[in-house]
């Protein structure tokens, strides 16, 4: 049967029953009246949680002491020779790694051993001739005045004396010869990376003059520029949090010192000691950056440390206590 013959049938009724009019009201289903429930309670949620991420935006931007002005920090070795010579070995490259003690610059050590050979020489030499003055001395100290005059014993004593004095003498230049010889291989001090390595094999090396340099892979640090307004409640063994500007994890440390003097352009002496003052100061005044020094507790991994990468440097501050 078709819905058109359904609404054109006639409606029946059972004898005895009446069909009420108008029609009873249909019953509101309990459902409509949770949504807007659910709304304003989501409403709610969603404001407490703005407010608590505010809260602590807040806590983190305002109150802890945070600075996006940090700069990791290393101690760079620059090797300089201490003897003159050509470079006869150069077994690293730039960016490598090294150990302590592993070689790094070997420069000719023709002349230096032929210097160590002739110092040795110099000591047999003079050592025989101080052996020689020395008996002298002793034989005319034992003859009696009249086999030998006090004059000619004290010449004598005097000549056995600086002939000691010229043993000496010989034994400390074989000794520098040695030394001379040690410094024409040059060793890594520390562990480390070489680092902008510009000399090569066949170069010659002057004493003074920087042959290569070794990033200290032992000594880096973070150190955080804080605004002068921000440094009151850091202390030394606070716990840092380290953003690096490339990496995602974050790299703990602790304070480790606050810098007590930064330089100021006024009151710089000039020339003739007095202090220069700048006349001219705006009405808007800048807080002092002050250096805070941050060891690094831990690198997560993947981290490569590179000295001069920028960082961004929160303290942890503790509450106050009551």
């Amino acid at each position: 049967m078709s819905q058109t013959e359904l609404r054109a049938k006639p409606e029946t009724r059972e004898p005895g029953r009446e069909i009420p009019w108008p029609p009873a009201p249909i019953a509101r289903r309990p459902w409509r009246f949770v949504r807007p429930a659910m709304s304003v309670l989501i409403t709610l949620i969603a404001v407490a949680a703005a407010g608590v991420l505010s809260w602590r935006l807040w806590d983190v931007y305002m109150l802890a002491p945070w600075t996006r002005d940090g700069t990791v920090q290393a101690y760079v070795v620059t090797i300089a020779p201490e003897v003159n010579g050509r470079i006869v070995a150069l077994p690293v490259h730039d960016n490598e790694f090294v150990h302590k003690g592993d070689l790094l610059v070997a420069i000719d050590p023709t002349n230096y051993a032929i210097a160590v050979d002739q110092a040795q020489a110099a000591v047999a030499q003079a050592r025989s001739t101080a052996d020689n003055a020395e008996r002298q001395a002793r034989r005319r100290a034992a003859l009696t005045t009249l086999e030998a005059s006090e004059e000619e014993k004290q010449t004598f004593a005097s000549q056995a004396i600086a002939a000691e004095a010229s043993y000496r003498a010989a034994v400390a230049a074989l000794a520098q010869a040695r030394v001379n010889l040690n410094r024409a291989t040059i060793r890594s001090p520390v562990n480390g990376w070489v680092t902008n390595l510009l000399v090569q094999q066949g170069d010659y090396a002057n004493v003074g003059q920087n042959v290569i340099s070794v990033v200290n892979a032992d000594s880096f640090w973070v150190e955080g520029y804080f605004e002068e307004t921000n440094v009151a409640p850091i202390r030394v063994g606070d716990r840092a949090d380290i953003k690096l500007m490339g990496y995602r994890q974050i790299v703990r440390g602790h304070v480790d010192s606050i810098a007590r003097a930064i330089n100021v352009p006024n009151a710089q002496p000039n020339a003739q000691g007095v202090a220069t003052v700048n006349p001219i100061f705006t009405w808007v005044r800048l807080a002092q950056r002050i250096p805070v020094r941050v060891h690094i507790d831990k690198v997560p991994p993947g981290v490569v440390l590179v000295a001069g990468m920028t960082a961004t440097v929160q303290i942890d501050v503790p509450p106050p206590g009551p």
